[in-house]
Protein backbone atom coordinates (compact mmCIF):
# COMPACT_ATOMS: atom_id res chain seq x y z
CA UNK A 1 0.00 0.00 0.00
CA UNK A 2 1.51 3.70 -0.93
CA UNK A 3 2.74 5.55 2.11
CA UNK A 4 0.50 8.27 1.18
CA UNK A 5 -2.83 5.72 2.29
CA UNK A 6 -0.95 4.51 5.37
CA UNK A 7 -0.17 8.57 6.53
CA UNK A 8 -3.04 8.03 8.85
CA UNK A 9 -1.39 5.74 11.22
CA UNK A 10 1.00 8.36 12.53
CA UNK A 11 -1.10 10.79 14.06
CA UNK A 12 -3.97 10.82 16.39
CA UNK A 13 -7.63 12.05 16.50
CA UNK A 14 -6.76 15.09 17.86
CA UNK A 15 -3.73 15.78 15.67
CA UNK A 16 -5.83 15.09 12.63
CA UNK A 17 -8.92 17.21 13.92
CA UNK A 18 -6.22 20.51 14.29
CA UNK A 19 -5.56 19.51 10.22
CA UNK A 20 -8.99 19.38 8.85
CA UNK A 21 -10.72 21.34 11.34
CA UNK A 22 -10.63 24.30 9.37
CA UNK A 23 -12.90 26.60 10.74
CA UNK A 24 -11.59 26.50 14.05
CA UNK A 25 -8.29 27.94 12.24
CA UNK A 26 -10.13 31.20 11.20
CA UNK A 27 -12.30 32.41 14.12
CA UNK A 28 -13.77 35.04 11.50
CA UNK A 29 -15.60 32.76 9.61
CA UNK A 30 -19.21 32.96 10.69
CA UNK A 31 -19.07 36.58 11.29
CA UNK A 32 -17.46 37.51 8.15
CA UNK A 33 -16.32 35.17 5.80
CA UNK A 34 -19.93 33.41 5.51
CA UNK A 35 -21.71 36.62 5.42
CA UNK A 36 -19.57 38.35 2.76
CA UNK A 37 -20.28 35.62 0.47
CA UNK A 38 -24.02 35.28 0.94
CA UNK A 39 -24.48 39.02 0.44
CA UNK A 40 -22.27 38.84 -3.11
CA UNK A 41 -24.24 36.26 -4.20
CA UNK A 42 -27.46 37.66 -3.09
CA UNK A 43 -26.04 40.58 -6.08
CA UNK A 44 -24.99 37.74 -8.05
CA UNK A 45 -28.79 36.85 -8.22
CA UNK A 46 -30.03 39.89 -8.59
CA UNK A 47 -27.75 41.17 -11.25
CA UNK A 48 -27.75 38.31 -13.55
CA UNK A 49 -29.59 36.80 -15.68
CA UNK A 50 -30.51 33.39 -13.72
CA UNK A 51 -32.75 30.32 -13.09
CA UNK A 52 -32.94 29.69 -9.27
CA UNK A 53 -33.83 26.50 -8.00
CA UNK A 54 -34.32 24.21 -10.72
CA UNK A 55 -35.03 21.12 -8.95
CA UNK A 56 -33.17 17.78 -10.39
CA UNK A 57 -34.10 15.21 -8.17
CA UNK A 58 -36.56 14.45 -4.75
CA UNK A 59 -34.15 15.45 -2.04
CA UNK A 60 -34.90 18.98 -0.26
CA UNK A 61 -31.30 20.30 -1.22
CA UNK A 62 -31.76 18.50 -5.05
CA UNK A 63 -31.94 21.91 -6.59
CA UNK A 64 -29.61 23.85 -8.88
CA UNK A 65 -29.04 27.64 -9.89
CA UNK A 66 -28.26 28.34 -14.11
CA UNK A 67 -26.68 31.79 -14.42
CA UNK A 68 -26.16 32.73 -17.68
CA UNK A 69 -23.81 35.04 -19.97
CA UNK A 70 -25.97 34.77 -22.69
CA UNK A 71 -24.65 32.61 -25.46
CA UNK A 72 -26.25 28.72 -24.98
CA UNK A 73 -23.14 27.68 -27.17
CA UNK A 74 -20.81 29.11 -24.63
CA UNK A 75 -18.41 26.67 -21.81
CA UNK A 76 -20.36 25.43 -18.82
CA UNK A 77 -18.82 25.68 -15.51
CA UNK A 78 -20.80 23.27 -12.84
CA UNK A 79 -19.87 23.89 -8.92
CA UNK A 80 -20.03 22.16 -6.28
CA UNK A 81 -19.53 23.34 -2.83
CA UNK A 82 -17.80 22.54 0.17
CA UNK A 83 -18.58 22.17 3.84
CA UNK A 84 -17.58 18.75 4.69
CA UNK A 85 -20.73 17.38 3.29
CA UNK A 86 -22.86 18.41 6.15
CA UNK A 87 -22.83 22.45 6.01
CA UNK A 88 -23.53 25.09 3.65
CA UNK A 89 -26.29 25.87 1.01
CA UNK A 90 -25.77 26.96 -2.92
CA UNK A 91 -27.29 30.44 -1.83
CA UNK A 92 -23.58 31.33 -0.47
CA UNK A 93 -21.78 30.21 -3.38
CA UNK A 94 -23.59 32.23 -6.25
CA UNK A 95 -20.87 34.53 -5.61
CA UNK A 96 -18.84 32.24 -8.09
CA UNK A 97 -20.80 32.94 -11.17
CA UNK A 98 -20.06 36.64 -11.76
CA UNK A 99 -16.44 36.75 -13.00
CA UNK A 100 -16.79 33.68 -15.18
CA UNK A 101 -20.59 35.33 -16.76
CA UNK A 102 -18.54 38.27 -17.22
CA UNK A 103 -15.74 36.41 -19.20
CA UNK A 104 -18.09 34.49 -21.54
CA UNK A 105 -19.48 31.32 -19.46
CA UNK A 106 -22.11 29.68 -18.19
CA UNK A 107 -22.47 28.88 -14.41
CA UNK A 108 -24.39 26.32 -12.47
CA UNK A 109 -24.31 26.11 -8.79
CA UNK A 110 -25.76 23.06 -7.48
CA UNK A 111 -27.17 22.01 -3.94
CA UNK A 112 -27.31 18.64 -2.43
CA UNK A 113 -28.57 17.29 1.06
CA UNK A 114 -26.31 17.11 3.88
CA UNK A 115 -24.99 14.78 6.29
CA UNK A 116 -26.08 13.24 8.59
CA UNK A 117 -29.63 13.45 7.07
CA UNK A 118 -27.64 11.37 3.99
CA UNK A 119 -24.61 9.55 3.58
CA UNK A 120 -21.41 10.79 1.55
CA UNK A 121 -22.31 8.10 -0.89
CA UNK A 122 -25.87 9.59 -1.10
CA UNK A 123 -24.26 13.05 -2.10
CA UNK A 124 -22.30 11.24 -4.85
CA UNK A 125 -24.82 9.72 -6.07
CA UNK A 126 -26.85 12.83 -5.96
CA UNK A 127 -24.11 14.63 -8.12
CA UNK A 128 -24.37 12.33 -10.54
CA UNK A 129 -28.30 12.36 -10.64
CA UNK A 130 -27.29 16.67 -11.30
CA UNK A 131 -24.88 16.23 -14.03
CA UNK A 132 -27.37 13.74 -15.87
CA UNK A 133 -30.33 16.19 -15.15
CA UNK A 134 -27.69 19.03 -16.67
CA UNK A 135 -26.64 17.11 -19.59
CA UNK A 136 -29.89 16.11 -20.65
CA UNK A 137 -32.22 19.65 -19.99
CA UNK A 138 -29.04 21.70 -21.47
CA UNK A 139 -31.31 23.17 -24.08
CA UNK A 140 -33.99 23.70 -21.47
CA UNK A 141 -31.57 25.61 -19.52
CA UNK A 142 -29.65 27.75 -22.24
CA UNK A 143 -26.40 25.53 -21.68
CA UNK A 144 -24.09 23.77 -24.00
CA UNK A 145 -24.27 19.90 -23.42
CA UNK A 146 -20.96 19.23 -25.24
CA UNK A 147 -18.69 21.96 -23.01
CA UNK A 148 -19.23 21.05 -19.54
CA UNK A 149 -16.40 21.24 -16.77
CA UNK A 150 -16.70 20.40 -13.16
CA UNK A 151 -15.29 22.64 -10.42
CA UNK A 152 -15.57 21.93 -6.45
CA UNK A 153 -13.76 23.21 -3.37
CA UNK A 154 -13.53 20.87 -0.16
CA UNK A 155 -16.08 18.66 -0.20
CA UNK A 156 -16.89 19.66 -3.41
CA UNK A 157 -13.23 19.02 -4.76
CA UNK A 158 -14.79 15.04 -3.70
CA UNK A 159 -17.26 15.39 -5.63
CA UNK A 160 -15.65 16.85 -8.91
CA UNK A 161 -13.17 13.82 -8.32
CA UNK A 162 -16.01 11.37 -7.96
CA UNK A 163 -17.71 13.10 -11.06
CA UNK A 164 -14.37 12.49 -12.84
CA UNK A 165 -14.48 8.83 -12.01
CA UNK A 166 -18.03 8.00 -12.83
CA UNK A 167 -18.51 5.61 -16.00
CA UNK A 168 -21.71 7.78 -17.79
CA UNK A 169 -22.39 5.58 -20.05
CA UNK A 170 -23.00 2.58 -17.50
CA UNK A 171 -24.58 5.07 -14.76
CA UNK A 172 -27.52 6.06 -17.34
CA UNK A 173 -28.33 4.97 -20.58
CA UNK A 174 -27.59 7.37 -24.09
CA UNK A 175 -24.98 9.36 -22.04
CA UNK A 176 -21.76 10.09 -23.42
CA UNK A 177 -18.38 8.88 -21.91
CA UNK A 178 -16.73 12.57 -21.96
CA UNK A 179 -20.06 14.32 -20.41
CA UNK A 180 -17.09 16.37 -18.44
CA UNK A 181 -14.82 17.60 -20.64
CA UNK A 182 -12.24 18.65 -17.49
CA UNK A 183 -12.25 18.85 -14.04
CA UNK A 184 -11.01 21.57 -11.19
CA UNK A 185 -10.93 19.77 -7.67
CA UNK A 186 -10.42 22.80 -5.55
CA UNK A 187 -8.89 21.34 -2.24
CA UNK A 188 -9.91 18.22 -2.73
CA UNK A 189 -10.55 15.24 -0.40
CA UNK A 190 -9.12 12.82 -2.11
CA UNK A 191 -8.75 10.50 0.68
CA UNK A 192 -11.50 9.97 3.33
CA UNK A 193 -9.92 7.81 6.01
CA UNK A 194 -8.08 10.93 7.74
CA UNK A 195 -11.17 12.59 7.79
CA UNK A 196 -12.92 9.34 9.19
CA UNK A 197 -10.38 9.65 12.07
CA UNK A 198 -11.41 13.08 13.43
CA UNK A 199 -13.23 14.03 16.16
CA UNK A 200 -15.24 17.21 15.41
CA UNK A 201 -16.02 16.34 11.58
CA UNK A 202 -17.10 12.78 11.40
CA UNK A 203 -19.23 13.40 14.47
CA UNK A 204 -21.84 14.88 11.94
CA UNK A 205 -20.83 13.21 8.72
CA UNK A 206 -21.09 9.53 10.99
CA UNK A 207 -19.00 8.22 7.95
CA UNK A 208 -17.34 4.45 8.75
CA UNK A 209 -14.57 2.71 7.73
CA UNK A 210 -15.88 0.85 4.66
CA UNK A 211 -17.75 3.86 3.55
CA UNK A 212 -14.37 5.90 3.67
CA UNK A 213 -12.64 3.51 1.68
CA UNK A 214 -15.76 2.50 -0.62
CA UNK A 215 -16.39 6.55 -1.35
CA UNK A 216 -12.37 7.74 -1.63
CA UNK A 217 -11.16 8.37 -5.55
CA UNK A 218 -7.43 7.48 -4.06
CA UNK A 219 -8.93 3.66 -3.42
CA UNK A 220 -11.69 2.95 -5.36
CA UNK A 221 -12.66 5.82 -8.19
CA UNK A 222 -9.55 6.98 -10.56
CA UNK A 223 -10.45 9.08 -13.40
CA UNK A 224 -12.37 7.37 -16.28
CA UNK A 225 -11.34 9.62 -19.04
CA UNK A 226 -8.41 11.16 -20.43
CA UNK A 227 -10.11 14.38 -19.40
CA UNK A 228 -7.44 17.59 -18.26
CA UNK A 229 -7.93 18.29 -14.55
CA UNK A 230 -6.44 21.33 -12.73
CA UNK A 231 -5.99 20.48 -9.43
CA UNK A 232 -5.66 23.38 -6.81
CA UNK A 233 -4.54 24.12 -3.48
CA UNK A 234 -4.33 27.27 -1.09
CA UNK A 235 -0.38 28.03 0.06
CA UNK A 236 -1.31 28.34 3.27
CA UNK A 237 -3.28 25.42 3.84
CA UNK A 238 -2.66 22.95 6.04
CA UNK A 239 -0.38 20.00 5.16
CA UNK A 240 -2.75 17.69 4.91
CA UNK A 241 -4.65 19.31 2.55
CA UNK A 242 -1.43 19.83 0.45
CA UNK A 243 -0.77 16.00 0.55
CA UNK A 244 -4.25 15.00 -0.72
CA UNK A 245 -4.12 17.41 -3.65
CA UNK A 246 -0.33 16.09 -4.04
CA UNK A 247 -1.38 12.43 -4.09
CA UNK A 248 -4.12 12.53 -6.56
CA UNK A 249 -1.95 14.30 -8.98
CA UNK A 250 1.10 11.50 -8.20
CA UNK A 251 -1.14 8.87 -9.09
CA UNK A 252 -3.22 9.65 -11.85
CA UNK A 253 -1.36 12.80 -13.82
CA UNK A 254 0.75 10.10 -15.40
CA UNK A 255 -1.17 9.54 -18.47
CA UNK A 256 -3.52 12.16 -18.56
CA UNK A 257 -3.20 15.94 -18.79
CA UNK A 258 -3.36 17.07 -15.03
CA UNK A 259 -1.96 20.04 -13.02
CA UNK A 260 -0.99 21.31 -9.33
CA UNK A 261 -1.82 24.83 -8.98
CA UNK A 262 -0.85 26.34 -5.63
CA UNK A 263 -2.62 29.51 -4.72
CA UNK A 264 0.19 32.17 -3.17
CA UNK A 265 -0.44 32.38 0.59
CA UNK A 266 -4.37 31.81 1.31
CA UNK A 267 -6.24 29.93 2.92
CA UNK A 268 -8.83 27.24 2.52
CA UNK A 269 -11.04 30.32 2.74
CA UNK A 270 -9.62 33.01 0.76
CA UNK A 271 -8.11 30.89 -1.84
CA UNK A 272 -12.42 31.52 -2.99
CA UNK A 273 -12.12 35.05 -3.09
CA UNK A 274 -8.74 34.86 -5.34
CA UNK A 275 -10.44 32.68 -7.94
CA UNK A 276 -13.38 35.09 -8.08
CA UNK A 277 -10.76 38.65 -8.80
CA UNK A 278 -10.49 38.48 -12.38
CA UNK A 279 -7.30 39.56 -12.23
CA UNK A 280 -5.66 36.63 -10.34
CA UNK A 281 -3.42 33.78 -12.32
CA UNK A 282 -6.22 31.12 -10.82
CA UNK A 283 -9.05 32.55 -12.47
CA UNK A 284 -6.81 32.77 -15.59
CA UNK A 285 -5.92 28.90 -14.74
CA UNK A 286 -9.82 28.58 -14.82
CA UNK A 287 -10.62 29.91 -17.64
CA UNK A 288 -7.97 28.04 -20.06
CA UNK A 289 -9.62 24.95 -18.70
CA UNK A 290 -13.16 26.28 -19.30
CA UNK A 291 -12.03 26.76 -23.08
CA UNK A 292 -10.48 23.05 -23.50
CA UNK A 293 -7.00 24.03 -23.45
CA UNK A 294 -6.25 22.08 -20.17
CA UNK A 295 -3.54 22.98 -17.11
CA UNK A 296 -1.31 25.71 -18.68
CA UNK A 297 0.44 26.59 -15.80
Amino acid sequence: MSDNLIYHTRFSPAEFDAQYNLRAGRPDYEETIIPSWAADSETARSTLTCQIDNRYGAGEKQKLDVFSCGDSAAPTLVYFHGGYWQRGDKSIYSFIAPPFVNRGFNVVVVGYDLCPSVTITQISEQAREAMTYIWRNAQELGLNPDRITVMGHSAGGHITQMMMATDWPTYAANLPADLIKAGIPVSPLSYLEPVRLTEALNAGIRMDKAEAEAQSPMTNHPPVTKAPQLVVVGGAETAEFHRQAHMYVETYGADRPMGLYVVPEVDHFDELNVLVDPASPFFKHSCYMLQGKGPNL
